[in-house]
Parts: C-alpha cells; sequence; structure tokens
C-alpha cells in the first residue's frame, strides 16, 4: 500500500462543464447550479504527479472542486 496523497480531479473539467451549462442556460449560473453540478460531475481520484500531468496536457488549471463558487467567479470574467 502507498500513502501517496490522491486528489480528485473532474473529467471533463469543471470549468469546461461550467462554461458549457452557463452557455446552454444563456445567463450566470447561480450558486446553487454551480455546486448541483460540481456535486454530479464525474472525479476520478490520482496521484498528485498524475493531476499535474493531466493539467498540463489540459494547458490550463481547473478550479478547484471545494471552492467552486468563488473559482468559478474569479474565472468567469475571462472566459469571454
Amino acid at each position: 500500500m502507498t500513502d501517496e496523497q490522491l486528489v480528485l480531479v473532474a473529467i471533463p473539467s469543471l470549468v469546461a462543464i461550467l462554461l458549457n451549462r452557463e452557455q446552454q442556460k444563456g445567463s450566470p449560473l447561480t450558486e446553487d447550479e454551480v455546486v448541483a453540478i460540481r456535486d454530479s460531475a464525474e472525479c476520478v481520484a490520482m496521484p498528485y504527479d498524475v493531476a499535474a500531468e493531466v493539467t498540463e496536457k489540459r494547458g490550463y488549471d481547473d478550479i478547484r472542486l471545494e471552492n467552486a463558487w468563488e473559482d468559478w467567479n474569479a474565472v468567469r470574467p475571462s472566459l469571454g
């Protein structure tokens, strides 16, 4: 058994899911909607170094699952 800490990674990225849902809705997502989408997102547990590789290949950092609403509001203006 390994002591390596695992992290949860949303697949696809949570920021991509939220952007898609907001575009479908046609208006900004509410906090309740963001939390519900986050809670239903498919996630994979992986070692930190593997998660870092996923992020590097994707080319951008995802928002943090535990801070989804705040991170979404911070990144949203840069998404167009």
